[in-house]
């Protein structure tokens, strides 16, 4: 399958080896990647931040840039569920008849990674190895709006050497939220806080997730506790291992 890597600003800019690893495991399976240069943005923080108008430009742009790609992955589930989820409401809000009927269309073809193994292509097994203890941290966009289930739990079941751990209260928010925790640094914190006692107790090496948005602001606090648990994305863990 010929698959579009939509790369996201986050992982463009911090954390590419998330974009990386992505693309290592897909042409691990046999597919192939491909990168459209002109992308950009996807509008979602403009739209967080009510520029609704500065984020309809970006979406007109992304529904232009992958219009004809058959299966567009990226390896964020809060940039995926602003294509599939909001871009009909901005389309809506600006009484945009041309991008509603785009992002309709453009909408079941934008997938994040773990719902494109496993519900797209029917893979759980990608051949990693990964001998770390490990805990998953359930993002909000992606349990919530993306609902990708059990999706990241059945691929790294499958992961060698690995040992799964549990999350206390894993469905509670990490705090960030995009522009949440910069218009609300206190309430922001204070969710972090519980976020990572329940960390500290599970004895884990390593937090993964979808969202590495979520991963920057839960490492970040690690970072400051001096924790000894580091944060990686899915797609490094699935990447690990002999190719």
């Amino acid at each position: 399958m010929r698959i579009s890597l939509f790369v996201t600003c986050l992982a463009d800019t911090l954390f590419p080896q998330s974009a990386v690893a992505t693309v290592r495991v897909l042409e691990g399976l046999g597919h192939e990647v491909v990168f459209p240069r002109e992308q950009t943005c996807c509008g979602q923080m403009h739209h967080n931040a009510g520029h609704h108008r500065e984020a309809r430009r970006l979406a007109h742009r992304f529904v232009r840039v992958f219009a004809d790609d058959e299966v567009i992955v990226a390896p964020s589930a809060s940039c995926v569920a602003m294509v599939r989820r909001h871009y009909a409401r901005l389309a809506e809000s600006g009484d945009d008849a041309d991008l509603a009927a785009r992002s309709a269309a453009i909408a079941p073809r934008v997938m994040e990674l773990s719902e494109l193994l496993v519900d797209r292509l029917g893979t759980v097994d990608v051949g990693a190895t990964y001998p770390h203890r490990v805990v998953y941290h359930p993002t909000c966009h992606s349990t919530r709006l993306l609902r990708v289930g059990a999706a990241p739990a059945r691929l790294l079941a499958e992961v060698r050497g690995i040992a799964m751990v549990e999350m206390p209260r894993a469905a509670e928010c990490c705090g960030f939220g995009g522009t949440f925790a910069i218009a609300n640094p206190e309430v922001s914190s204070a969710m972090l806080d519980d976020k990572l006692a329940g960390l500290a107790g599970t004895r884990a090496e390593v937090c993964t997730a979808l969202d590495g948005s979520c991963l920057m602001h839960i490492g970040g606090g690690l970072s400051r506790r001096q924790s000894g648990i580091r944060t990686t994305h899915l797609a490094e863990i699935l990447a690990s291992g002999p190719r």
